[in-house]
């Protein structure tokens, strides 16, 4: 079976500038918080016209330290999406902060704003949206919402590098977003990786001090921090592709593009709501004949994934804060239904017809 994202493909095309970087990292003999992560951190800020940006170890990480820099406390709540990958409402519960869901909408999977106020309550202390898939989720009502009632806001882009509201990138609308740079998003490492990215000097520095065993300065500690640094590396080899990433963005666009002419009427295809830019970390369909699809796929050597099989709150390790099945009856029909083809930069068109053509051979048996 060929694989769901083929990595090796890319790392061909880039392999002798980042033997370039690796090389300069290991003769410099500097591999934490040195000169290639400040680089790669000035791309970021100024790529998303934002103050700072601060690396740190992962997207997990970056959900978390940025939860803890803004004053999140044990007791206090935040309001999510019950429909992302299991790491955004980790992050809220290593804070001793309790998730507290709102359902999705049908369309972007992403947050039902018209559902938020009815969530808020006096330990309400922000709102996690994520931007599911590289869909954008309604930031405009979201701030709106959150100025209401004085409540912070943490963007989860680890799926949505580049994605944009107009001209205005995801990540730069709250008080930070967060990124991952797991080896299969849009801008990947070869290892771990995240970025915190905020307008608000304070926040920067904190996020700075926690990344670091809480010390500015050698052996000298004004807080118990943590130890979550982006090394020199993976920030070197980022920088390699970071230089690509509109025209890796474009590419799955057009991919994209190509799959709904092929499948639309077939299976229910992505949508783009106007004036957003969707980058598409994955191209989902959503079909009442999920399962029949994904089993013939499989059977002819096409991959797919179902990105998410269970919503947050019927996941055994939530089961404490005592949500039900039919408690987010988008979210669980969604969940029943999804299924993510394959989508990268490098994918053949062809290898698309052909997976096209196979999800509709199935359908008209």
């Amino acid at each position: 079976m060929k694989p769901m994202i083929d990595l090796n493909k890319q790392f061909l095309e880039l392999k002798d500038e980042i033997f370039s970087e690796l090389k300069e990292i290991f003769q410099s003999s500097q591999f934490i918080l040195g000169k290639k992560v400040k680089a790669f951190e000035e791309m970021i800020s100024a790529y998303h016209n934002v103050n700072s940006a601060v690396g740190v170890a992962s997207g997990t990480d970056a959900l978390f330290l940025s939860l803890l820099s803004i004053g999140l406390k044990k007791g206090d709540e935040v309001i999510t999406t019950p429909f992302t990958f299991f790491a955004t409402v980790e992050a809220i519960v290593y804070t001793g902060a309790k998730p507290v869901f709102v359902d999705i909408e049908p369309e972007t999977f992403n947050i039902d704003v018209a559902q938020i106020e009815s969530r808020i309550t006096e330990r309400t202390q922000a709102i996690l949206p994520v931007h599911i898939f590289g869909h954008p989720a309604d930031m405009v009502s979201i701030l709106n919402i959150a100025k209401k009632y004085d409540l912070k806001v943490v963007e989860d882009c680890a799926q949505a590098f580049g994605a944009k509201i107009g001209n205005k990138k995801v990540g730069s609308f709250g008080d930070t977003g967060c990124f991952s740079f797991y080896p299969s998003k849009n801008l990947g490492a070869y290892g771990d990786g995240g970025m915190i990215i905020t307008n608000d000097i304070s926040i920067a520095e904190r996020i700075r001090l926690l990344r670091n065993h809480g010390s500015k300065s050698s052996y000298i500690h004004k807080t118990i921090g943590y130890n979550s640094r982006l090394d020199e590396i993976q920030a070197g080899i980022l920088s390699v592709k970071f230089k690509r990433i509109e025209e890796y963005n474009r590419k799955r666009q057009e991919k994209a593009s190509l799959y709904t002419s092929l499948l639309n009427g077939y299976v229910k295809c992505p949508v783009v709501k106007d004036n957003m830019t969707h980058v598409y970390h994955q191209y989902t369909i959503v079909s009442e004949k999920r399962d029949l699809i994904q089993e013939h796929l499989k059977r002819i050597g096409i991959p797919s994934v179902i990105y998410y099989p269970l919503p947050l709150h019927l996941q055994e390790a939530l089961s404490y804060l005592g949500y039900n099945k039919g408690d987010f009856p988008i979210a669980e029909k969604i969940s029943s239904e999804v299924l993510s083809l394959p989508i990268y930069p490098e994918l053949n068109e062809e290898d698309i017809v052909i997976t096209a053509e196979a999800i509709k051979e199935c359908l008209r048996k």
